[in-house]
């Protein structure tokens, strides 16, 4: 199926980074020949009223209107992105409880084909988020690492897929088809010391899978050496100038990786370029 309405949550602070990587996100949508909905929210608080004494009305006057708040900020920055794209939009915003925030964006996101995602690194608000999408929204997620955002492109001419022979890496190359078959280059990789007849097998099965559907890939290990999985696959991306990564969600239990770490929060909490990561 094609990738035709994607999703953007826009929360947090218009820092540098956040508003390049706005533009990048709108970027991919306009490529896609998507619409695109942005949702900006933030945390409803409490203010208590100050009382205005006759003196501090003059003084109230003299600084003039407040400056455009962060939510409006981040509105803005799509916006601009958006008519500079010439691409269909909607966006909304809102206050909501705190605790509210990411159910509601995954709420949404149910009613997209693809939610694109502005990463902070190693931010816990950020990574609160994005599992709530994998676990509520049921569609696939496209990250977007702030912090390689001036170099990351808008098009996905080098895909790798990461594959582990999950039931969820499977469900993330489906979600990812529109994407592999427009690229010039996908390669399934295995992150193993030993390359097994089972790992050749599942790897090479995938490649004729992938074939039927016009997307000619290649299989290949790369050897962990001792390091995590997850930073494996971000070096053997950045080595071979791969532009997004498909990968499944937590083939372990969620509660293993928060405890142990894995694949899944190494991956969150700093992506090595575009991750596309369903579960």
């Amino acid at each position: 199926m094609p990738i035709k309405d994607v999703f953007l949550p826009l929360v947090g602070q218009p820092r540098g980074p956040t508003l390049a990587a706005i533009e990048k996100c709108v970027s991919v949508a306009a490529d896609l020949g998507a619409r695109i909905t942005a949702l900006a929210l933030e945390e409803d608080l409490f203010v208590r009223p100050k009382v205005l004494l006759p003196d501090d009305f003059d003084a109230a006057d003299a600084k003039g209107a407040p400056a455009a708040g962060d939510m409006q900020r981040l509105l803005d920055a799509f916006t601009g992105a958006a008519s500079r794209a010439n691409i269909r939009t909607q966006s909304r915003s809102g206050k909501v409880p705190a605790d509210q925030i990411a159910p509601i964006l995954a709420e949404h996101a149910r009613f997209s084909d693809l939610t694109l995602v502005p990463v902070k690194p190693h931010d816990s608000r950020t990574e609160h988020i994005i599992e709530t999408f994998l676990f509520e929204s049921g569609r696939p997620l496209l990250l977007c690492p702030e912090q390689h955002v001036e170099v990351l492109r808008p098009e996905f001419e080098n895909v790798m897929i990461a594959w582990d022979h999950s039931a969820r890496a499977a469900r993330a190359v489906g979600d990812a088809m529109p994407i592999l078959q427009a690229a010039a280059s996908v390669r399934v990789v295995t992150v193993a010391d030993d390359k097994t007849d089972e790992i050749v097998q599942s790897g090479t099965s995938l490649v004729e899978h992938l074939r039927e559907h016009g997307v000619y890939a290649s299989f290949e290990t790369a050897k962990g050496g001792g390091s995590s999985i997850g930073k494996v696959l971000g070096s053997w991306a950045n080595s071979n100038a791969i532009d997004a990564i498909v990968m499944g969600a937590y083939h372990h239990s969620r509660l293993n990786e928060i405890v142990w770490g894995g694949v899944t929060k190494t991956v969150i909490g700093q992506p090595p370029c575009w991750v596309m990561i369903s579960h």
